[in-house]
């Protein structure tokens, strides 16, 4: 198989500035491309933003104006999907000739979900994810996404699919793409610590599948002035000092990872590596144990309404 060039970009958004923000992803998409990559990939909720830090003024039996006009800010910056927003990414993704998948705020009436969108080189939205469970604060915010996105998507330059964040921390619902073989294994996330390098490795050996992980690196000035940050008002804070890496099937670092500055990270992925790992190890097959273990997934979409004849 011919390799696959990838990038994976490692910056920040103008939080809470929809138009600025796609105007810095048109940039930032234009400079990966450079490279002539085949694929792009930007970090969770980078449209318009990561909400570190931040409360939303919930306390138990309690909510603040001050917290509920921060979602509204918040609200005002996500996308529809579709949308205009969906059409601009989509012309920077036919722009480039590169599948570009990027983590996106997603409302749905009052509701947001933290998002992944997959767009082809010919500009085509190709998949969606909305991540399944947020984790602590993030409930505060973000729905719960159910398991019609939880797909891996074929492409030609291979089978993708994208785990968001504290999702990876999920056995089953890694179980249920290793099922689906995936072999390009995108983890937008917002963590950045060390642990997660331990964790991106264990996946990529677990799954025999290449892992491209990418997170943001943000200062306080990528925020707004009036954001109540809890890390301070200081511009030259670090919010998020990025980790991100790009692993091969047997848990390699083949890019990466890079700390504490903005930049794109690159590889070369062999996709031929993925049976020669399988030799000794697939999770989904040789290795799989259905007789004691069954996972059971239900991809049906989960509506609040749902017209039809009464149950």
């Amino acid at each position: 198989m011919p390799l696959v060039k990838v990038a994976v970009v490692q910056a920040a958004p103008v939080v809470f500035d929809l138009e600025a923000t796609l105007e810095k992803t048109a940039a930032l998409v234009e400079q990966a491309a450079l490279g002539h990559p085949e694929l792009i990939l930007f970090p969770e909720a980078f449209v318009s933003g990561y909400p570190r830090g931040l409360d939303f003024g919930a306390r138990v039996g309690s909510r603040t104006p001050e917290g509920r006009e921060l979602y509204r800010r918040y609200w005002a910056s996500s996308v529809d999907v579709p949308g205009p927003a969906m059409t601009r990414l989509a012309a920077m993704a036919r722009k480039a000739q590169a599948h570009l998948v990027i983590g996106v705020i997603e409302r749905e009436g009052g509701t947001l979900y933290c998002s992944v969108l997959f767009f082809s080189p010919g500009g085509d939205l190709i998949g969606k994810r909305r991540k399944l469970m947020p984790t602590a604060a993030e409930r505060v915010v973000w729905g719960q996404g159910d398991g019609s996105t939880l797909n891996v998507i074929e492409t030609p330059i291979g089978r993708l699919a994208a785990v968001i964040c504290w999702e990876n921390y999920m056995p089953l619902l890694r179980m249920s793409l290793y099922a689906q073989r995936v072999q390009i294994y995108c983890a937008p996330t917002a963590d950045d610590r060390e642990t997660w390098l331990a964790t991106v490795r264990h996946i990529a050996l677990e799954g025999r599948c290449f892992v491209l992980s990418c997170n943001q690196f943000a200062l306080r000035a990528d925020y707004p002035g009036d954001y109540p940050a809890a890390q301070g008002d200081d511009p030259a804070t670090v919010m998020c000092r990025g980790g991100s890496c790009v692993i091969d099937p047997l848990g390699q670092i083949l890019a990466g990872p890079l700390w504490g500055s903005a930049g794109v990270v690159t590889a070369e992925l062999d996709l031929d590596q993925i049976p020669r790992a399988q030799l000794d190890f697939d999770v989904a097959g040789h290795y799989a144990r259905p007789d004691v273990f069954r996972l059971v997934v239900d991809r049906r979409p989960t509506a609040p309404v749902v017209e039809g004849p009464p149950v």
